[in-house]
């Protein structure tokens, strides 16, 4: 067995919640601004949030919804969303997180599924809401903000402050609950404890080396596990402040990076896209933007190169799923390598493992990427059978990404294992493709999938998002193409579209692309 290990020194884990972890990196100051709301300007100080997470708890525990139940949160970024997250766990609850684009079909399926009793959400969403939750044992609603006619705001339930951590398992019990990305089917719930939670903040905080004076700027969907560990909870944990925007402005992102002075921003790769190409981003000073870290999905080294050069700073890359809470690999600061998803951080461990053969690859091999450590899940929700599909006997999680770890230590995702294109035998990374598409001065962005071929298998096709104003042909971009690469990853055709569809996180949702190849 060939094992790649962390160059990190051994992180310790505290036997704490992940709410008692938060809260031990908001003592000091107590006036102190941890959390702003970029859209208002309104401000969360230390003092405040350790009250208010202690007054919902109360009231959660007062209207049933105390240890043991589930809870769920549909909202965008805000600094109520941390409030409501840690007062459901303080109160010995289990959250889970819900996309505010859900339709009410999807909706109703994670209400369904989790088992949740109480939805707290916006009053914009409260319609779907009401709709969603019909069949379901949702038996009430909250709303974040001023309360909607009869439904209560969360600073408004009643009941006692809860002074302390309703007592829990930390190894079992359930704190958070997110849904997977549901790119190839039904989502599924994500069972993550407090100890999953804790291990990767503390990672998190060691791989970042996160102190009081870091600030950033939360665009990442705290209902996603990257927006809500590596920024809601890792910046709160490590006395660090944060300023959340509801949904990314690009404008908005730019005026905040600027007069926050904002050090390290974590984006997903559409996002770097943005900031290499976009003029607007050359009317503000981003000077103090040392790092760009983007995660979720693959970043092609030249877009990487390409925007670090524009901008002036790191543009490094780190990797993980929700199922492992979520961080396994990350460029540290100083020693990203382009292209690459980074090194095995504190306490994890990785392996490279042959899809055909079954055999462990040494440096330079390529194959499914497996980890194991301390943020691994503790499994599906009610759905062991695709637990141990994806957790083997030995606790590796097998990721289902294709990557290889260079002779340093680097991993190198090249794509899903079940999103190759198989040409003639060959196999073909559409990651690959894009990465090189985008870099053509015509082209904005671009996805690529497979199309079945009676003599090949399958063919590589093209979707592809021209940048405003510019103009090329099909046969052009094919030439473009075919000049860089081998002869079986060649395009078979090229479709150009409006926008390329993809998930709150950033990855391609290429089943919708497959529909019209």
């Amino acid at each position: 067995m060939t094992i790649f290990q962390s160059q990190r020194n051994p992180v310790t884990i505290p036997g704490l919640s992940i709410t008692e972890l938060v809260l031990s990196g908001l003592t000091g100051d107590p006036d102190r601004v941890v959390m702003r709301d970029g859209a208002t300007g309104a401000a969360l100080s230390a003092a405040d949030f350790r009250a208010r997470v202690g007054r919902l708890a109360g009231g959660l525990a007062a209207m049933g919804q105390g240890a043991g139940q589930v809870t769920a949160i549909m909202a965008p970024n805000c600094p109520d969303y941390a409030v409501a997250f840690h007062a459901i766990l303080w109160a010995g609850g289990t959250a889970t997180t819900v996309n505010p684009s859900y339709t009410a079909t999807e909706l109703r399926h994670q209400l369904t599924d989790s088992g949740a009793g109480l939805l707290i959400t916006i009053p914009a969403l409260l319609p779907l809401a009401e709709e969603a939750m019909a069949g379901t044992k949702v038996r009430a609603l909250a709303v974040i903000g001023p309360a909607a006619g009869s439904i209560p705001s969360i600073d408004d339930l009643p009941g006692s402050p809860v002074t302390a951590q309703v007592p829990v398992d930390l190894a079992r019990h359930i704190a958070a609950l997110p849904y997977s990305s549901g790119t190839t089917g039904l989502s599924k719930g994500v069972m993550l404890t407090h100890r999953n939670l804790v291990a990767n903040v503390v990672q998190t905080i060691d791989m970042l080396d996160l102190g009081p004076d870091d600030r950033t700027l939360g665009i990442l969907p705290f209902f996603h596990i990257y927006g809500l560990q590596v920024i809601m909870n890792a910046y709160l944990a490590g006395g660090c402040s944060q300023t959340t925007l509801p949904r990314f402005d690009l404008e908005a992102v730019l005026r905040i990076l600027q007069d926050e002075k904002v050090g390290r921003f974590f984006v997903a790769p559409p996002v770097v896209l943005a900031f290499a190409k976009h003029p607007m981003v050359d009317q503000y000073d981003l000077s103090h933007l040392h790092t760009l870290f983007s995660a979720a999905a693959p970043l092609g080294p030249e877009l990487s190169d390409a925007c670090a050069a524009r901008l002036g700073c790191e543009v490094i890359q780190g990797y993980g799923m929700t199922e492992l809470s979520p961080v396994t690999h990350s460029s540290f600061r100083g020693h990203g390598r382009a292209g690459s998803a980074g090194q095995v951080i504190s306490l994890t461990q990785c392996r490279i493992r042959d899809p055909e053969t079954g055999q462990d690859q040494a440096a330079g091999g390529l194959g499914e990427v497996l980890v194991t450590g301390p943020q691994v899940m503790a499994g599906y929700l009610n759905n062991p059978t695709a637990t141990a599909a994806t957790v083997d006997a030995d606790g590796w999680l097998h990721t289902g990404d294709l990557g290889y770890v260079d002779g340093d230590g680097h991993l190198f995702i090249v794509d899903r294992v079940k999103e190759l294109i198989k040409y003639k035998g060959f196999q073909v990374a559409p990651a690959e493709l894009e990465a090189l598409l985008v870099t053509h001065p015509a082209i904005a962005d671009a996805a690529v999938v497979g199309r079945p071929d009676d003599e090949a298998g399958e063919v590589p096709v093209a979707h592809v998002v021209l940048r405003a104003g510019a103009s090329v042909t099909a046969e052009e971009v094919k030439e473009f193409v075919a000049d860089k690469v081998a002869s079986f990853k060649r395009l078979a055709d090229v479709r150009f579209i409006e926008t390329v569809p993809k998930s709150p996180s950033g990855k391609i949702l290429r089943r919708l692309l497959k529909a019209s190849s």
